[in-house]
């Protein structure tokens, strides 16, 4: 029993930090900039953009953003 409750609780720590590995690239409807967040995007005034590609890291995800089209319209 107590094996399997240190199991549960390392899964319970390293879960959300799992979690914090994706980053999305989003376009602000109203200003039409993009940016790179690390949650998904669950209101109607942001969209993802591209492909839909979930980066794993921001640095990716900050490269990726250069090569999105609508990110580099004006």
């Amino acid at each position: 029993m107590r094996t399997l409750l240190s199991a549960l609780i390392a899964i319970a720590v390293v879960t959300p930090a799992l979690a914090a590995d994706e980053f999305y690239i989003v376009r602000d409807t109203a200003t039409k900039k993009c940016t790179v967040v690390d949650k998904k995007p669950t209101t109607t005034t942001t969209t993802i953009v591209g492909d839909g590609t979930v980066y794993k890291t921001r640095t990716e995800a900050d490269t990726a953003v250069k090569t999105v089209k609508v990110c580099s319209e004006k």
